[in-house]
């Protein structure tokens, strides 16, 4: 029989109710051997968005109460790098554990690096000698290609990383947001969504467009 992990979700709000949708409205968790022991929080909010999404698990409380045991294995499921530095100092000071969750549909290379505390969601694509650092978030259908090298603390919503590109720590890429092969981003960027980034992002700089284009289509005369 294989081995129960039971997993405790740092979080109560949208990401942990991703996360619960995708282990519990299939056969997943169940596949996996990952069963949600239950949920803590940092903050008051934790008690009311437990109630709000209706999980099936109990709510265990304020993490710096929760006495951690020898099975908890941990998710964060946390968008803000800030709280999620913080948040892992602490887990670790106290002992604890984290777990990598992949998604039965992700596609992942032989040649690829993960580390610790990653969540693919479904339909994200790791591809060959890819090194992808810790505690990065992917959502559904986001793609780091070939050769790409890729810090921690990075939130991919539904992004695209092309071939050879070399990411830093921190950074958040919006929906859609993609970059040109061989660019390099650095820390603590937010690459809003849509956007195409075609040079070197340093750090601490928000990408977008300046100006909107507006298109008029103007019919043919007959």
């Amino acid at each position: 029989m294989k081995d129960i992990k039971k997993i405790v979700i740092f979080g109560t709000g949208a990401v942990a109710a991703e996360i619960t949708s995708q282990l519990e409205d299939s056969d997943w968790g169940e596949k996996a051997g990952i069963s949600i022991k239950g949920y803590v929080a940092s903050d008051e909010a934790g008690l009311t968005h437990w109630k709000e999404y209706k999980y099936r698990n109990p709510y265990l409380g304020n993490f710096f109460d929760y006495e951690i045991e020898e099975e908890d294995y941990f998710v964060l499921a946390l968008g803000n790098y800030r709280v999620k530095r913080k948040i892992v100092g602490e887990i670790k000071a106290k002992g604890g554990k984290f777990v990598t969750l992949i998604h039965p549909t992700a596609i992942v290379a032989k040649t690829a690096i993960i580390g610790e505390g990653n969540i693919l969601d479904p339909f994200t694509m790791i591809g060959p000698n890819v090194r992808l650092g810790d505690f990065n978030l992917l959502t559904s259908q986001s793609i780091i290609s070939h050769d790409c090298s890729v810090g921690d603390y990075n939130f991919f919503a539904t992004s695209l990383l092309c071939g050879y590109n070399h990411i830093g720590d921190d950074n958040y890429f919006g929906i859609r947001a993609t970059t040109l092969p061989e660019i390099s981003v650095g820390n603590r960027n937010v690459v809003q969504a849509g956007m195409i980034v075609d040079k070197n992002v340093d750090d601490d700089a928000t990408v977008f467009y300046r100006y909107k284009e507006r298109v008029i289509a103007v019919p043919k005369e007959l």
